[in-house]
């Protein structure tokens, strides 16, 4: 990902002066950063954290991709509101994806007085994914728990029990990311899915909410990046 952010972010006349990994760690530092606009957070669960910490103590804004670790979301919104921070965080940055978003919060009203349907997700992602169910699935499960009232938590298995909503992981290459929320009955079957054919649209969503927080203090979505209101 951290490749393809930056070909997307030069190819729209950004300069990507600092890159931090595992053999470079002594330059996430204050005084390094002191030049840099935005950073993009794109590692893993067991290091986004405190990546997006160390980000926000130094000033400096920051978009965050990872998912895996949003348990610890809240003290992140915190200290991004104490310190006067600029942090944006998406479970996925494709434009497409988050208007699958909005098109599952719809569905999920239309179907709230249907019980007759069950409903069920399904996600896939190549083998090198390290968290299940992805960040996308999860915030697909959340809006319709939000807007089904017969459902009210999600389990990363098939469900047996009827106020459980099933998220179904399969981990297969060479998959982008695929997402499907599933309602069916005895007598028919309503699903929409996305499909990412490529991770090109991650990454140029990445770099748009980037340009949209440069010079902005607060905390913020992909909504606000694409003007999608409440």
């Amino acid at each position: 990902m951290g490749k393809i952010i930056e070909e997307v972010a030069i190819s729209r006349g950004h300069a990507v002066d600092v890159k931090i990994d595992l053999n470079n760690l002594h330059d996430f530092n204050r005084e390094v950063f002191s030049a840099i606009d935005v950073t993009i957070e794109f590692t893993g669960p067991h290091t986004a954290f405190d990546n997006v910490m160390k980000c926000l103590e130094i000033n400096m804004p920051v978009v965050c991709g990872s998912t895996g670790w949003l348990e610890r979301l809240p003290e992140i919104e915190n200290r991004c509101a104490n310190n006067n921070g600029s942090f944006l965080y998406a479970s996925n940055f494709s434009v497409g994806v988050n208007i699958f978003f909005e098109i599952n919060k719809y569905l999920a009203r239309l179907m709230s007085n249907q019980p007759q349907y069950e409903i069920d997700i399904r996600e896939i992602h190549h083998t090198q994914k390290k968290d299940a169910p992805s960040g996308t699935a999860i915030t697909l499960a959340e809006q319709v728990i939000k807007n089904i009232p017969r459902k009210d938590n999600w389990v990363n298995k098939q469900s047996i029990s009827s106020n459980e909503l099933a998220i179904v992981s399969e981990r297969t290459d060479p998959y982008p990311g695929w997402h499907e929320v599933n309602y069916h009955s005895d007598i028919d079957e309503i699903k929409i899915v996305h499909n990412a054919l490529n991770r090109n649209g991650f990454a140029l969503g990445a770099v748009l909410a980037a340009e949209f927080i440069h010079g902005k203090k607060g905390i913020f979505t992909m909504k606000d990046v694409l003007g999608f209101g409440n």
